[in-house]
């Protein structure tokens, strides 16, 4: 085991009656149930009550599983067995996930138009809140924002905006009169890791036993407010480039942090575009008012384009809809209606392969009867 002499409780690290349900059936074959901490590269780190392991899946967890998002991920809750190595353990099984914040990423050769396979990467799994966090220096964009609301209306989570290097700013609230045109109905909290300015907000979300999960660009801040919050220079930290105030990827892999206080946080790595991986009812969600708008369109197939009562033309003509957030709202459905295109491919083929295998099967099964009966 760990030789640390306190280990987080199970309800401490986010253990609850759904997830309690779930590992029922585990219980009796000798499993434990813990929750991932860090992944790398199919090698996990995984906390109990009794201390963490070191493990990794069990061979038939690997042959079933039918693509990447089957595998665990940071915040995960596994069933597992200690092995007969001191510190050990085998994963059995992932139990369900209540939320997951997922990205899609390309596998095995490269750019999807050129054969790439496209597939969910699930970033941090059973999180209770996403603190989509930005910073307000030369990197503030409120396109980026509308990307990451997007992704997190997908992922079950609540979102929450912190607007981060608030002692930068010298028009703090216009910004953030900004992000609440784009970000309807989301809290939003201008804060400054550095002073300390706001923190204390961000405490209501951080309970004991719930998840908060910290996503955005490299060099918004996010390693340096999970110290704050932690007391103590646990992660490290990098000041961004000088000459375009862009940041540098400080954080090489996912973390589980349990905070002394309570709650639980999970630092990332800094995503300047994450690629979507959802549908079109998480763009409603996130660009709210132009889907109400679009309602009020004299045709219901309104291409928002040329057509006569067109509601969207006339809010931008009146200043009531801005058309560079129009213009990003059309970018991420194409992106989505790509994405689903893919998607319905790849269940295509699926569907084929799980026939030829039932057609392979049967017919093996077909030769044996007929040797059988012909003997």
């Amino acid at each position: 085991m760990c030789n640390d002499n306190i280990f987080p409780t199970l309800i401490q690290l986010g253990w609850n009656e759904q997830f309690e349900q779930s590992f029922f059936p585990f219980r009796n074959h000798g499993m434990v149930p813990g929750r991932i901490e860090r992944e790398d590269r199919n090698q996990y780190l995984v906390a109990c009550e009794s201390g963490r392991f070191a493990a990794e899946v069990s061979g038939r967890f690997r042959n079933e599983a039918r693509s990447r998002a089957d595998f665990p991920a940071v915040g995960d809750w596994v069933a597992l067995k200690p092995s007969g190595a001191e510190n050990r353990a085998i994963i059995h099984e992932v139990l369900p996930r209540k939320s997951c914040f997922s990205r899609k990423a390309i596998l095995s050769g490269g750019m999807p138009d050129t054969g790439g396979k496209t597939d969910q990467q699930v970033l941090a799994a059973n999180i209770d809140t996403v603190f989509l966090v930005s910073g307000l220096d030369g990197d503030f964009n409120l396109r980026r924002i509308e990307r990451f609301v997007t992704v997190a209306y997908d992922s079950g989570a609540a979102p929450a905006i912190i607007l981060n290097k608030a002692d930068l700013c010298s028009n703090l609230q216009e910004c953030i009169q900004q992000v609440e045109l784009i970000a309807i109905g989301i809290p939003i909290h201008a804060v400054s890791a550095v002073s300390g300015d706001g923190l204390p907000h961000l405490d209501e979300y951080l309970s004991i036993g719930r998840t908060v999960a910290f996503l955005g660009s490299s060099g918004v801040g996010k390693s340096t407010i999970i110290n704050r919050l932690l007391g103590e220079e646990r992660l490290r930290t990098t000041a961004v480039r000088e000459y375009d105030g862009r940041g540098r990827h400080t954080t090489s892999h996912r973390e589980l942090i349990v905070l002394p206080e309570g709650g639980i946080v999970i630092d990332s790595p800094g995503m300047r575009e994450i690629q979507l991986w959802g549908d079109q009812d998480s763009l409603d969600q996130a660009f709210e008012d132009v889907e109400v708008l679009a309602r009020n369109c004299r045709f219901n197939d309104c291409t928002h384009s040329k057509e006569p009562g067109c509601a969207i033309k006339s809010a931008i003509d009146t200043g009531e809809l801005d058309p560079a957030r129009f213009g990003n709202y059309l970018k991420l459905q194409k992106e989505i209606r790509h994405l689903q295109r893919r998607r319905n491919r790849a269940a295509a083929r699926r569907a084929e392969r799980a026939r030829d295998k039932r057609y392979r099967q049967f017919h093996k099964e077909l030769k044996k009867t007929n040797r059988k009966y012909q003997s």
